[in-house]
């Protein structure tokens, strides 16, 4: 099991004369400051907390060092183990639809690079989050860890399972398409959530579902293109 965050020693960063480090000069802000407007400002995402944890979550950080020329591109990017890093749009889309506040909690399904893990803490008070590959898990924890996240918990598991010890969830966020809806995981959302997922084989659609005392209502369906939940 990964440890949680929680575990590691906390304090923040000084250099060997007790005076606190400079922040690093970041060579991708203007990259990424056209990636927010051109691909997800003009493309409909309206949302002004979720544009501005989109411009200040540095995507390049969660991507091989070998794909950071092409962290701010229009596309999903190769992460290793057959998993990818979605492209911006998708995250932002996903994001927004979450409908998330200052108090959420929010369960997310693969945490992959790390990246929507980042992009969600931003907008709510606590992540969970879930990936059933140790090395993944481990990598994205350690960077998550590194940028100052300290409302994200990670723990390798099966996302069909969910993580009902810190349920209920006012949104649930899959980033891993399953060929049906997973069973376990609509009791695990509270009354009036939002449950974000990709359903399907070959032809995907990504859901936005609502829970109601009369049960799961969709508000929302688009096609996508995502990894097999597995």
């Amino acid at each position: 099991m990964v440890r949680p965050f929680s575990s590691f020693c906390e304090g923040n960063s000084h250099s060997l004369s007790g005076i606190p480090e400079a922040k690093a000069f970041d060579p991708f802000a203007l990259e990424r400051e056209q990636m927010v407007r051109e691909q997800i400002g003009q493309r409909g995402i309206r949302d002004r907390r979720v544009l501005q944890a989109m411009q200040k979550v540095p995507r390049h950080r969660f991507v091989p060092l070998e794909q950071q020329a092409h962290a701010y591109t229009d596309r999903p990017l190769s992460i290793g183990y057959n998993q990818t890093i979605s492209q911006p749009y998708i995250v932002a889309l996903m994001t927004e639809a979450a409908q998330l506040k200052p108090e959420s909690v929010v369960l997310e399904i693969g945490t992959g690079s790390g990246y929507q893990t980042a992009v969600l803490a931003e907008l709510a008070q606590q992540v969970y989050s879930l990936e059933r590959i140790p090395a993944l898990a481990e990598q994205a924890q350690q960077t998550l860890y590194a940028l100052g996240y300290r409302n994200i918990h990670i723990r390798q598991g099966d996302g069909y399972q969910g993580w009902p010890e810190h349920a209920p969830y006012d949104a649930i966020v899959v980033t891993a398409a399953p060929p049906t809806l997973p069973p376990l995981l609509p009791d695990q959302l509270a009354m009036g959530g939002t449950w974000v997922v990709p359903v399907g084989e070959g032809c995907q659609s990504l859901l936005i579902l609502h829970k109601t005392p009369q049960g799961l209502i969709q508000k929302g369906s688009f096609p996508v293109q995502f990894v097999p939940m597995l």
